[in-house]
Formats: structure tokens, C-alpha cells, sequence
């Protein structure tokens, strides 16, 4: 065991599961040995998926997938990297002509115990701790981390670089030293701790036992074993065939199925919770990718990604960054710099000892967002394969990196990537979220975040049952929510996704289901909950092409019961009450907008009703002191946003509201319902100095006493303003009031900075400076101003920087 002899019987390769050195060191044990067989920890249902390893459009990263058919949410993966030491040996079988085959307990077994409770398999996606199959150790007994103290390191990850990773020749010993020094050195802490406080294990390495025994009855002796360097001991222990029999007599099985998927180094990292994870993908990719010089090479591409992130980073600072990474190596007495010496070199010398753009290269380069690829001709679920071919056709290439995809519904193309990602969110695969966009009101533009993560084939799986498309498994899918859906809110959700997703079969049924739902719920709040969803809907008519009759009529029902139960609702509230009552004004208010502006065109009698209730409902919980003060004061100032209320009116209220007998927490409330949460509430204190005098006013005449029980509310009222605000704010209060005028009267002379009118000397100083900003020059300015300074002509015509010869008029009101 010791010589430069091959050691007797089947070559068995204890490795550690997506390890650079392992991978390396098994491609040389199999290139010296030249086995007949190779035999991988595995689940045996794959053998038939082998030759799609040796397809040159496989692309590691990827994984064995295995699911129950009947439920499909019951699923594991076996990932492989180009790293992996399993991926070597199938490439080096595949590429030889030799023999291969998995030898693990069969996906079939290890998934109905896990349906009956018992832990997945190690060296599974599943896996909590991979101390079995993975000799980094992680669980109840931590292998490598006793070998690393007996060797006197205090980081097991640091040791197993320095003796296995950064291992970049065999010496004298033979390629297969490596693995015999492993096997005894596992053989030892299996001797001390048993099966590692694993069971399972003795019931997975039984029938790899069993196989081995197969495959050299068949091959005699030449076969070779890649498995975790854990398993070993167990398979080098001489026992009976009956033994092995016996253990795996009486265990529970589902009828699985199983495929190739992409994988991800990010999915491949620990902290993305894979039990065989590792801390650093990309770093043990590179490490096994490059052919030599790997710390320099690896400088190289830290420096080309902040290069392309607007870092100013030299060729001088990759040279400052090898040789400090290289003097930290020598004096921490390691054999190469691994990735903790790079790491602090690249902070010093790239980042200015910033952990900022640290990050970033820890997220791109140290873990990675590799994406592998299978063939087409994998085999996958049906409605995997539609939706394969809906992306190619729609070019929504899945990656793994996150990014913003923005749509113009207007182009057929967009549209109908629009409706993809909706109906995906109706089967519950997440690959996009609706994400904010550029600024608009209207309904053609759409704004998502997509990341394609490898779980989401589980997903696919799952939907799977609902259909064998992507229409006809949302339509299915969402017909099934709105019969078993018990709030309205749910229910007039699922029916904005139907429209959003181009469900034209399911929706019938979804709006019979909202009808009956609608006309049996009397809950005013639950009302006012379920009407934006229906509002929003009936603006995708033009866009969407898309009929929202029975949808409006629907909407217009449930606002003219929300306008009739909204006041006695909103009387009595406690603070949390209001808070929530409050948000849902907000919506309501929003909804009766669009549905007043979607209804102009066909009812306009009809709309200018609704809108009139709505406006008398505003009044009287403005009015009424019964009504909880954020109520009153959000109603108050609706009201005067939509010119409904004069600001005089306003400010009689805000007077009542803020008066010396009102209970100082009430009068709070009423100015965070007034101007907090809002657009444009510190604006509106900023430009009417009458009202920020009637607050300045109250808050002044609080007493001491009950201030430390308002603070809080104002404190989170203007802690929501823009920083400038706050400041304006601050500077007028600080000013006093406007001179010749008593405090919040607004009368007398005006304060600096507003007058009554505009200053046209001050805007037309500004006038140029505002043209060269939008790119355009003066031709011609002609203004006139009367005696009072009032402007009579404001016609300016400019010229454009991107039209040659050609002037366009633009009106210009100073």
C-alpha cells in the first residue's frame, strides 16, 4: 500500500465532491490505471442519461435531477462541475470506451425515505451536512477538521487547499498515493467515530458494495470507484453478500424519474444551502482551469472586472497584487496563495482596502455566475420542453445572473414575453418579478427582474400536472385557485393575472367565481382591499386587446358599496385601524380615478357619478370628528390634490384639527394622515406658508409633558421627506413668520424666496442655462412684458441639436 505499485483489488478513489485537486488527481490515477469500469457515487436510473456527458453541447455546470412522478416537489439533485471528480471520471470512461455506471442507492429508495422522513442522501442538493459523502465534514463530526488540528491548522478549509488543491504533481509516489494516504487516514476516524452519526450511510454503502461486487465478477479486478473519500473504509470492508442483502431488505420505493438540468456555481456554493457546498466556485473553476501561473491569471480577471465596473486598476496593480499575494503565502507558510491571500492582496492593492468593490468580485468571480447547459435532446417533462421553446422563440435566454428586462406592450414580441412571464407567476415559477421602471402612468410599458435559478425545473416539474403547455397549465391552474379561493382580494387578483397573462379560457371562471364572491362579502374593509386589483385591469383593454366589460361593471358595484359603507366604517378606529383604513383610502381613491377615466369614453354620466359620491364620501370623513384623525386628515388633503377643496377649506380644518382642545396624539395623527406617506406632503408645507404656520403654531403649544407621545408619529411623519425638503423646511421655521402677518394667516407681506407672481428677470436670467441643458439654442427670443411686468408673447422658437436647418416652435410659459 505503501510502494509505487498500484494497490491490489479495485482501484477505490476517495475524493471530495467538487474538489479542483480530486478531479485532477482522479484523471491521472485513471490515465496510469486505464480501468475496464468506473463506477461513480450516483443513483443508478442514470446510467441510461450517461452518454449525454460525452455531447459536446453539455456544459458544466449541470445535475442529475430526480423527482417522484406522482409529486413532483419531491426531488433531488447531484450537481457536477467541470471540477467535479464525478464529472472527470464520466468524461475520462465516456472519452476511453471504458465502462461506467452509477453504483449509489437508487433515486427510487433514497426519495420515499425522504417522503417517510428520513435525511436525503449526502452528496444531494438536499444534504444538511456533508460529512459522508464530502470529507470536508460539515455535521455531527467534522473529519477534515480533526486531520487539519493534528496537522496544526486551525482552518480545516485552508489545510485541505494546502495538501490536496495546491497539489499540483504526485511525485515519486504514483498517482494513486494521494487516494491511499486519504483511505487510511479515513479509515482511521471511521475506526474512532463510526458511521459519523449518519445510519443511512451503511444502508447507501450496502449497495455499493453490492455493486462492486457485480462489476468485478464481471471485469475481474480492473474496475476503479469514485466516491466521497468517506464511503472508502465501508467499501474496502470485507462483508457478506447476504449482510449487504439484508440491509436493504423492506425499503420503501416511488417510481421516479430522472433528467439532466443546468446548474449554477452560485447554486453550488454553501451559502446558498447546499450540504456539499463550497465556499468558492469560481475560485476552484479557475483553479482547475488554469494551465499554469493561476494566481497571476487570476489577478488578471479581478482586474478586467473592475476595469469594466469604472475602477481605475493598472497592469502595475496586478503585478503590486501577485507579489503581495505571493509574500503573504511565505509568510503564512503556505505552498501557493490560495484564495484568502489573493483576497486580502486584491482589497490592499485594487481596492483601496475597500470591501465594497470586495464584494463585487467575491459575487462575479469568487462564487461565479455560471450557467451550464444540456442538449435539446434531454429528456424533460412536456411542459419544460414549451417552455423551452417559448424562450427561444421570444429570445429569453435563462441566466443566472440577475437582470432588468424592460417591455413596450405595443411590439408583438414584448407583449408576448409579457404574457409568458405573467402565466409563469400563475403556475408559481418565479423566474421574473414585476420590478419599478422608468416613471409612467400608463399601461405600455412593464418593467421585470429575471434570474434563473435551477430549482425552478422543480417548479417546472410541479406545474407539469396542471398541463403540457404554458397557456394550457395556467389556464387550468388558475381556474382551480378561484374555486378554492376564499377572499375577494385573492380572487380579483387571480383575475388582473388572467388578464395580464392572456388567460381568455380561464377567465370566465374566475369572474363567475369574483361575482358570487363580490355579492356575498359585506366587509367594507375586504371591499376596499379587492377594488385597485380590479381597477388596474380595466386599463389593459387597449393594450392587451382584451374585453373588461364584465370586469367594470363588477368594479363600479363594489365602489358604490364601498361609498356607501366607508363612513360609519371608519368611525371608532383604534391607531392601528386608522393606519390600515388609511392605506385603504389611498387605494380606493387611485381605483375610482381609473376607473372614472376608463369608463369616460362609453359612461360618462355613470362616471362622473361615481366620482361625485366619492368626493361627498371624502367630505364627510373630513368633517366628522368621530373619524380617527389620520383618516380625516388623508381625506383632507385628497381632497385638495384633486382641487375638490379650497385651500382656505384646507386650512379651516387643519385649524379645528390642530385647535388647543384637541388631544395633542389626535391632532398628530391628523397631520401624518395629512402630509406623511403622500407624494409631495413636505412640498406642500414648503409652499404654503399658511399651513406650515398652522403646524409650527400647534407644535409650539404642545405641553411638555405630552410632547415625548407625539414625537414619535411626527418623527416618522418628516423622516419620509427628501433630505432638501427637510431642510427648506427647517430654514422657514427657523425664519419665523412672513412679515406683516400673524402666524399661519398667510396674510401681509411675503416671505423671501415667494412672491406673488413670477419674477420674469430671474427666469429669463435662467433661461439659457435651461436650454443648454436640453441640448437646444436660442434663434429667436422675442418676449414683452407689460408695465407690471406680466408677460404678452412667450413664442420662442429653438433649434434642436438633432435636427439640422429645421426649427420647432416651443410654447414657453415663464
Amino acid at each position: 500500500m505503501t510502494g509505487t505499485g498500484r494497490p491490489p483489488g479495485p482501484l477505490l478513489l476517495g475524493v471530495r465532491h467538487h474538489g479542483p485537486g480530486s478531479a485532477r488527481a482522479v484523471r491521472a490515477a485513471l490515465d496510469a490505471a486505464r480501468p475496464r469500469v468506473v463506477l461513480v457515487e450516483g443513483p443508478p436510473e442514470a446510467d441510461a442519461l450517461l452518454p449525454l456527458a460525452a455531447d459536446e453541447r453539455m456544459r458544466p455546470p449541470v445535475a442529475l435531477l430526480a423527482h417522484v412522478v406522482d409529486d413532483p416537489g419531491q426531488a433531488a439533485f447531484w450537481p457536477m462541475a467541470a471540477f467535479s471528480p464525478e464529472w472527470t471520471a464520466l468524461r475520462w470512461a465516456l472519452g476511453h470506451g471504458a465502462g461506467v455506471r452509477f453504483i449509489d442507492l437508487p433515486a427510487a429508495h433514497s426519495l420515499a425515505m425522504t417522503q417517510a422522513g428520513a435525511p436525503a442522501a449526502h452528496g444531494t442538493e438536499e444534504a444538511a451536512g456533508d460529512v459522508t459523502g464530502d470529507v470536508s465534514g460539515r455535521g455531527p463530526v467534522d473529519p477534515i477538521g480533526a486531520l487539519a488540528g493534528a496537522a496544526g491548522y486551525d482552518d480545516p478549509e485552508r489545510w485541505w487547499e494546502d495538501v490536496v488543491e495546491h497539489r499540483t504533481g504526485g511525485g515519486g509516489a504514483g498517482p494513486w498515493a494521494p487516494f491511499t494516504v486519504l483511505a487510511e487516514a479515513m479509515t482511521a476516524l471511521r475506526e474512532t467515530y463510526g458511521d459519523g452519526g449518519h445510519p443511512l450511510d451503511a444502508v447507501r454503502e450496502a449497495h455499493m458494495r453490492i455493486q462492486l461486487r457485480k462489476a468485478v465478477k464481471e471485469f475481474g479486478e480492473d474496475v476503479a470507484v469514485v466516491c466521497g473519500a468517506w464511503h472508502v473504509p465501508a467499501l474496502a470492508a470485507r462483508t457478506t453478500l447476504t449482510a449487504d442483502r439484508a440491509l436493504l431488505r423492506g425499503l420503501p420505493k416511488a417510481k421516479a424519474e430522472l433528467t439532466w438540468v443546468p446548474w449554477s456555481h452560485r447554486r453550488l456554493a454553501r451559502r446558498s444551502g447546499y450540504g456539499a457546498g463550497i465556499d468558492a466556485p469560481g475560485w476552484y473553476g479557475h483553479l482547475f482551469d488554469a494551465p499554469d501561473r493561476p494566481v497571476e491569471r487570476w489577478m488578471t480577471k479581478v482586474a478586467g472586472l473592475l476595469r469594466d465596473e469604472d475602477r481605475f486598476v493598472s497592469s502595475a496593480h496586478v503585478i503590486e497584487a501577485v507579489r503581495l499575494a505571493t509574500a503573504l503565502a511565505a509568510l503564512r507558510g503556505r505552498p501557493l496563495a490560495g484564495l484568502g491571500e489573493t483576497t486580502d492582496a486584491v482589497r490592499a492593492v485594487m481596492c483601496d482596502g475597500s470591501d465594497i468593490p470586495l464584494a463585487l468580485v467575491r459575487d462575479r468571480l469568487v462564487v461565479g455566475e455560471t450557467l451550464g447547459e444540456v442538449p435539446d435532446d434531454a429528456p424533460v417533462v412536456p411542459l419544460q420542453r414549451d417552455l423551452t421553446r417559448q424562450q427561444r422563440a421570444l429570445r429569453l435566454k435563462p441566466e443566472a445572473p440577475e437582470r432588468e428586462l424592460e417591455l413596450d406592450l405595443r411590439k408583438d414580441n414584448d407583449a408576448a414575453r409579457s404574457r409568458l412571464l405573467h402565466r409563469l407567476r400563475v403556475l408559481g415559477i418565479g423566474w421574473g418579478e414585476p420590478a419599478e421602471g422608468r416613471a409612467s402612468t400608463g399601461t405600455f410599458r412593464e418593467s421585470w427582474r429575471l434570474r434563473w435559478e435551477p430549482e425552478l425545473y422543480v417548479q417546472v416539474a410541479e406545474a407539469g400536472t396542471w398541463g403540457t403547455t404554458v397557456l394550457a397549465a395556467a389556464s387550468t391552474r388558475a381556474e382551480s385557485r378561484a374555486a378554492s379561493a376564499t377572499a375577494l382580494a385573492e380572487i380579483t387578483a387571480l383575475a388582473e393575472q388572467c388578464l395580464l397573462a392572456g388567460l381568455s379560457d380561464a377567465l370566465p371562471g374566475v369572474m363567475r367565481a369574483l361575482a358570487d364572491r363580490a355579492a356575498l362579502d359585506a366587509d367594507v374593509g375586504r371591499l376596499a382591499e379587492a377594488l385597485p386589483a380590479l381597477a388596474r385591469t380595466l386599463r389593459y383593454g387597449d393594450v392587451r386587446s382584451t374585453d373588461t366589460a364584465a370586469l367594470g361593471e363588477v368594479a363600479a358595484g363594489l365602489a358604490e358599496r364601498i361609498c356607501v359603507g366607508l363612513p360609519p366604517a371608519c368611525t371608532g378606529l383604534d391607531v392601528e385601524g386608522a393606519a390600515t383604513m388609511r392605506g385603504r383610502i389611498d387605494g380606493v381613491h387611485t381605483a375610482i380615478g381609473l376607473l372614472t377615466s376608463a369608463t369616460s369614453g362609453h359612461a360618462e354620466t355613470g362616471a362622473a357619478g361615481l366620482r361625485a359620491r366619492w368626493t361627498a364620501v371624502l367630505h364627510r370623513l373630513a368633517a366628522r370628528d368621530t373619524v380617527a384623525g389620520a383618516v380625516r386628515g388623508r381625506a383632507t388633503r385628497l381632497l385638495l390634490d384633486d382641487g375638490r377643496l379650497a385651500q382656505d377649506d384646507a386650512a379651516r380644518l387643519m385649524g379645528l384639527a390642530l385647535s388647543p382642545g384637541t388631544p395633542p396624539a389626535d391632532a398628530a395623527a391628523w397631520i401624518e394622515g395629512f402630509v406623511g406617506g403622500a407624494a409631495g406632503g413636505g412640498m406642500l408645507l414648503v409652499h404654503d406658508e399658511r399651513l406650515l404656520g398652522l403646524v409650527d403654531a400647534w407644535l409650539t403649544g404642545v405641553p411638555a409633558e405630552l410632547f415625548a407621545d407625539v414625537l414619535p408619529l411626527l418623527r416618522r411623519t418628516f423622516s419620509a421627506y427628501e433630505p432638501g425638503v427637510r431642510r427648506t423646511l427647517g430654514e422657514l421655521v427657523r425664519r419665523g413668520p412672513s412679515r406683516g402677518g400673524a402666524p399661519g394667516t398667510g396674510t401681509g407681506a411675503t416671505a423671501p424666496g415667494f412672491g406673488p407672481g413670477l419674477d420674469t428677470a430671474r427666469a429669463d436670467a435662467a433661461e439659457e442655462v435651461v436650454l443648454l441643458l436640453l441640448g437646444a439654442h436660442t434663434e429667436t427670443a422675442t418676449r414683452t412684458h407689460s408695465s407690471t411686468g406680466a408677460d404678452t408673447d412667450t413664442a420662442i422658437t429653438i433649434t434642436t441639436g438633432t435636427n439640422t436647418g429645421t426649427e420647432e416652435p416651443l410654447g414657453a410659459t415663464a
